[in-house]
C-alpha cells in the first residue's frame, strides 16, 4: 500500500498548491475524526482493525494539535516540516492492515483509502517554506 501512495504522490507533484493552512488543519480533524469514527464501528468485529484507527487517528491528533498552523494547540512543530509528517503517517497509515494482520479482511481499505485522503491533502498544500519557482527567484 505505500507504494499505492507514492504513486499518488508522485501523480499530483506538478499540480498547484490550493489548500491553505487552515484548510489543511481542518482536513486533519476531519481526518482524525474519521479515524475515531471508524474505531468505533471496527471494535465489535475486528479489534485489530479498531486498535489500528485508534492508533493513527491518535498520532495524527498528536501531530495536528502541536503543529504551529491555525488549529494547532501548540506551536512545537513547524508547518514546514509537516509535509515529511504526513507523508510518514499517510504510509504508516496504509500499512496498517499488514502490521496488524488483518490485510486479508475488508476493512483494510478504509486504511487504503485514508492514506490516499492524507497523501493527497499533503500534495496539495501550500507548505511555507517551500522553494520559489524559478520565475520568481530570478526576478528577484
Amino acid at each position: 500500500m505505500a507504494m499505492l501512495n507514492y504513486l499518488v504522490k508522485m501523480a499530483l507533484k506538478p499540480l498547484p498548491k490550493v489548500i491553505s493552512p487552515r484548510s489543511h488543519a481542518v482536513l486533519d480533524y476531519m481526518v482524525v475524526g474519521a479515524f475515531l469514527a471508524t474505531a468505533g464501528l471496527f471494535w465489535r468485529r475486528n479489534k485489530r482493525a479498531a486498535v489500528s484507527s485508534l492508533l493513527c487517528g491518535g498520532a495524527q491528533l498528536g501531530v495536528t494539535m502541536l503543529t504551529d498552523y491555525p488549529g494547532g494547540v501548540r506551536s512545537s512543530i513547524r508547518f514546514s516540516t509537516r509535509r515529511k509528517l504526513d507523508l510518514g503517517l499517510a504510509a504508516m497509515t496504509a500499512a496498517m492492515p499488514e502490521f496488524l494482520n488483518f490485510e486479508g479482511e475488508p476493512e483494510r481499505k478504509f486504511f487504503a483509502a485514508q492514506g490516499m485522503v492524507m497523501t493527497v491533502a499533503n500534495q496539495l498544500t501550500q507548505f511555507s517554506g517551500e522553494e520559489e519557482p524559478k520565475e520568481r527567484r530570478l526576478a528577484a
